[in-house]
């Protein structure tokens, strides 16, 4: 059996990078770890992770995926989200991990999530 430790590397495909780029570096506050302008993605980390945003204009279902955050975050990241005009759901309460989350559109309709583990 392997040993998962957790995930490294996740691709996200968008159809205008640019614009996905903007909501992801200055919604979010990801930083660029590297931009490969031939095939059109940008590595962006996040944490210990990143993810790699892929332009790609063909058809294709949107994802979820969700970012580890503080519970202290939560809350204000909510109030930056709904102040920019992105809606958003909850903070809601997972009694069963447990964690507090919060839901909301990325500009492909991506299924975005903030999940704080709560002790």
């Amino acid at each position: 059996m392997l040993s998962i430790r957790g995930i490294y590397e996740v691709a996200i495909r968008v159809r205008d990078l640019p614009k996905a780029e903007h909501f992801y570096r200055n919604v979010l506050g990801l930083e660029v770890g590297l931009r490969d302008e031939r095939r059109g993605w940008v590595f962006l980390r996040a944490g210990c992770g990143m993810i790699v945003l892929q332009e790609d204009t063909s058809q294709w279902p949107t994802q979820h995926f969700a970012f580890t955050v503080t519970e202290s975050d939560i809350e204000s990241a909510a109030a930056t989200l709904q102040a920019q005009g992105i809606p958003i759901e909850g903070p809601v309460l997972h009694d069963w991990i447990p964690a507090k989350s919060l839901y909301f559109p990325d500009p492909d309709g991506h299924d975005v999530e903030l999940c704080a583990q709560l002790k």
